[in-house]
């Protein structure tokens, strides 16, 4: 067999092609997630993989979870089967039975897709998303929460994501505060409280005395120095007190973080306390937060997180808990934000090299001098023209419109072989 190698004479570059079609979308998602891998990994952090399908008694949590917000299965066992509506249960289900044989702690990490039921009226609504993030079990404290928040800033600085914030709140506080509420009304001004609506509160059959305490509560959100000072006056008992001092030790961990020598290259989180702040999922112990970008579109959620020193004694034979706390960030809304700032590739990347039978006998020296080139350097794309023999100009358009910046053309008579140099454009 005989090949003879050419280069592109036009010098296009290798540019990307095929843009904005679904195979790029899918690209920039996984570029996103390799980064944050490195991340992961580099935070000393292992992959865990757990399963789609979960038995719905982990799915809902002990309770903690609406099972509402659960895609069940048809399933013809008596046990009732669904798709995972987020990863934390399922993570604490397969690590808590490791827990007991394992150092502490124990730093997990994923990547996979939940499932959660589209809100009512909203026909055709997305049911099922992509997120990456990480759990930390097995650490209780202040340390433990700085570590989470400092390597959620280490990755989206690795995106060269940089207009965000974290908005801080904790659970056990609020819902600690929201106890003088009578009963049959805490839900409702819990609702009203997490969606931020002054006007239902307002309408809630309270006394003068609690409405004060709810509107309070609502507004309870700001620079964390101040919004602790203004909390810290309140008539707080031991363990809400117990509770601002930890938060006072993160903030003070971050603030010393910053101005150490080694901090200077550290990328510190943005915070804004927001005591009203509560999570759909009742799990949460401790400290909450959600993540905002900030777009031309206006402010996004693209993820969140919090400690939950309480849900692994859920799975655990013996009812012995362990602490945790984690972190999810949505890939889809981080995507959006990125390539809205155009710092995302909107095509895929062009081969590099295309290796062309001009005969049908040569199709088997053409498969094997391909693969010769991909094993010769780290990731050289290289493709087979798999049409019919064609004209030698017409697979030169065809490469230059592909942005293919080298062409091997495999012949059937026997010659000299020709070692091409081979790198990456």
């Amino acid at each position: 067999m005989d090949c003879l190698a050419e280069r592109k004479a036009d010098g296009l570059s290798n540019a990307f092609r095929g843009q904005g079609s679904p195979a790029a979308r899918c690209d920039s998602k996984l570029s996103i997630e390799h980064k944050l891998d490195q991340v992961f990994q580099c935070w000393g952090y292992h992959r865990i993989i757990t399963s789609t399908v979960e038995h719905l008694s982990t799915l809902i949590a002990g309770g903690a979870i609406e099972q509402s917000t659960v895609i069940e299965l048809q399933s013809t066992q008596a046990e009732r089967l669904g798709l995972r509506p987020e990863l934390t249960a399922s993570i604490a289900r397969a690590a808590v039975t490791r827990m007991a044989d394992m150092t502490h702690p124990q730093r997990l990490y994923y990547s996979a897709n939940v499932f959660r039921r589209a809100d009512k009226g909203s026909h055709g609504g997305q049911q099922e998303h992509y997120q990456t993030g990480v759990e930390l079990l097995g650490a209780g404290g202040s340390l433990a929460d700085a570590e989470i928040l400092l390597l959620l800033a280490d990755c989206l600085s690795s995106l060269n994501l940089h207009s965000w914030h974290v908005v801080l709140g904790d659970a056990g506080l609020t819902q600690s505060m929201l106890l003088p509420f009578p009963a049959e009304m805490r839900q409702k001004v819990r609702q009203a409280i997490a969606r931020l609506d002054r006007v239902a509160i307002e309408a809630l059959p309270l006394a003068p005395a609690l409405r004060r305490r709810a509107l309070l509560l609502l507004d309870l959100r700001g620079r964390p120095e101040d919004i602790l000072q203004l909390v810290s006056q309140l008539d707080l008992s031991v363990e809400q007190r117990s509770t601002v001092a930890a938060l006072k030790s993160l903030i003070a961990i971050l603030q010393e973080t910053a101005k150490t020598a080694e901090g200077k290259a550290t990328t510190i989180p943005s915070l804004v306390l927001d005591l009203s702040l509560l999570k759909p999922f009742d799990y949460y112990t401790g400290i909450v937060f959600e993540v905002v970008g900030d777009t031309e579109l206006g402010r996004q959620v693209i993820g969140q997180g919090g400690r939950y020193d309480n849900l692994l004694g859920v799975f655990h034979p013996e009812q012995r808990s362990y602490p945790g706390i984690g972190f999810s960030l949505n890939i889809e809304a981080l995507q959006q934000v990125l390539a809205a700032r155009r710092q995302l590739p909107q095509a895929l990347p062009a081969a590099d090299w295309l290796v062309v039978p001009t005969e049908a006998p040569a199709a088997a020296a053409a498969f094997a001098y391909a693969q010769k080139i991909r094993t010769a350097a780290n990731l050289v794309r290289v493709e087979v023209h798999l049409a019919e023999p064609t004209a030698p100009q017409a697979i030169r358009e065809l490469a230059r419109s592909r942005q293919i910046s080298r062409i091997a053309w495999m012949r059937r008579r026997v010659c000299r072989k020709l070692k091409p140099s081979i790198r990456l454009v």
